[in-house]
Protein backbone atom coordinates (compact mmCIF):
# COMPACT_ATOMS: atom_id res chain seq x y z
CA UNK A 1 0.00 0.00 0.00
CA UNK A 2 1.11 3.28 -1.03
CA UNK A 3 1.66 5.90 1.44
CA UNK A 4 -0.01 3.87 3.91
CA UNK A 5 0.45 6.57 6.69
CA UNK A 6 -0.43 9.52 4.38
CA UNK A 7 -4.11 8.04 3.27
CA UNK A 8 -5.59 7.78 6.93
CA UNK A 9 -4.72 3.73 7.39
CA UNK A 10 -2.33 4.17 9.65
CA UNK A 11 -4.76 6.65 12.13
CA UNK A 12 -7.53 4.27 11.25
CA UNK A 13 -5.37 1.15 13.39
CA UNK A 14 -4.59 3.37 16.00
CA UNK A 15 -8.37 4.63 16.45
CA UNK A 16 -9.21 1.09 16.50
CA UNK A 17 -6.42 -0.47 18.81
CA UNK A 18 -7.11 2.58 21.40
CA UNK A 19 -10.62 0.75 21.88
CA UNK A 20 -9.63 -2.75 22.62
CA UNK A 21 -10.50 -2.82 26.40
CA UNK A 22 -7.49 -4.29 29.12
CA UNK A 23 -7.51 -8.23 29.30
CA UNK A 24 -8.41 -8.29 25.91
CA UNK A 25 -6.70 -8.48 22.39
CA UNK A 26 -7.04 -8.86 19.09
CA UNK A 27 -4.93 -9.75 15.71
CA UNK A 28 -3.51 -7.92 13.06
CA UNK A 29 -5.69 -9.22 10.51
CA UNK A 30 -9.05 -8.30 12.51
CA UNK A 31 -7.59 -4.72 13.13
CA UNK A 32 -6.73 -4.42 10.17
CA UNK A 33 -10.97 -5.54 9.29
CA UNK A 34 -11.80 -2.94 11.35
CA UNK A 35 -9.73 -0.38 9.81
CA UNK A 36 -11.50 -0.80 6.37
CA UNK A 37 -8.91 -2.90 5.13
CA UNK A 38 -8.97 -6.50 5.35
CA UNK A 39 -5.94 -7.32 3.29
CA UNK A 40 -3.89 -5.24 5.34
CA UNK A 41 -2.27 -7.36 8.03
CA UNK A 42 1.16 -6.17 7.10
CA UNK A 43 0.64 -3.03 7.65
CA UNK A 44 -0.73 -2.70 10.95
CA UNK A 45 2.11 -4.09 11.80
CA UNK A 46 4.32 -1.32 10.42
CA UNK A 47 1.35 1.12 11.96
CA UNK A 48 2.14 -0.46 15.77
CA UNK A 49 5.70 -0.38 14.82
CA UNK A 50 5.95 3.69 15.06
CA UNK A 51 3.22 3.99 17.48
CA UNK A 52 3.27 7.31 18.02
CA UNK A 53 1.89 7.61 21.18
CA UNK A 54 3.21 4.10 23.22
CA UNK A 55 1.34 5.16 26.77
CA UNK A 56 -2.11 6.11 25.01
CA UNK A 57 -2.20 3.17 21.92
CA UNK A 58 -2.32 0.13 23.50
CA UNK A 59 -0.36 -2.07 20.76
CA UNK A 60 0.68 -4.59 23.09
CA UNK A 61 -2.84 -5.74 22.45
CA UNK A 62 -1.93 -7.04 19.55
CA UNK A 63 -0.99 -10.43 18.41
CA UNK A 64 -0.54 -12.60 15.63
CA UNK A 65 -3.54 -14.61 14.06
CA UNK A 66 -1.71 -17.71 16.46
CA UNK A 67 -1.85 -15.36 19.52
CA UNK A 68 1.63 -15.22 19.28
CA UNK A 69 3.19 -12.23 20.54
CA UNK A 70 5.54 -10.29 18.27
CA UNK A 71 8.89 -10.90 18.93
CA UNK A 72 9.65 -7.53 17.11
CA UNK A 73 7.74 -5.84 19.65
CA UNK A 74 9.15 -2.00 19.46
CA UNK A 75 8.25 -1.25 23.35
CA UNK A 76 10.66 -3.82 24.78
CA UNK A 77 9.82 -7.41 22.87
CA UNK A 78 8.51 -10.05 23.03
CA UNK A 79 8.89 -10.86 26.25
CA UNK A 80 7.50 -7.45 27.45
CA UNK A 81 4.90 -7.50 25.09
CA UNK A 82 3.86 -10.94 27.01
CA UNK A 83 4.77 -9.07 30.47
CA UNK A 84 1.99 -6.08 29.81
CA UNK A 85 -0.33 -8.65 28.24
CA UNK A 86 -0.10 -10.86 31.68
CA UNK A 87 0.04 -7.54 34.15
CA UNK A 88 -3.89 -7.11 32.44
CA UNK A 89 -4.91 -10.54 33.08
CA UNK A 90 -4.18 -11.80 29.62
CA UNK A 91 -3.78 -15.83 29.62
CA UNK A 92 -1.37 -17.87 28.08
CA UNK A 93 -1.92 -21.70 26.79
CA UNK A 94 1.41 -23.53 25.34
CA UNK A 95 3.03 -19.95 25.34
CA UNK A 96 0.17 -18.39 22.86
CA UNK A 97 -2.80 -15.49 24.16
CA UNK A 98 -5.86 -18.13 25.03
CA UNK A 99 -7.82 -16.32 22.12
CA UNK A 100 -11.03 -17.78 23.05
CA UNK A 101 -11.22 -16.21 26.06
CA UNK A 102 -9.57 -13.11 25.50
CA UNK A 103 -10.00 -12.29 21.52
CA UNK A 104 -11.90 -8.74 21.16
CA UNK A 105 -13.75 -7.60 17.68
CA UNK A 106 -15.43 -4.28 17.80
Amino acid sequence: MKNANTNGFFQKVYSVVKKIPAGKVSTYGAVAAMAGSPRMAKYVGYALHVNPEPGIIPCHRVVNRNGEVSEAFAFGGGNRQRELLEGEGVTFTEGKVDLGRHFWRE
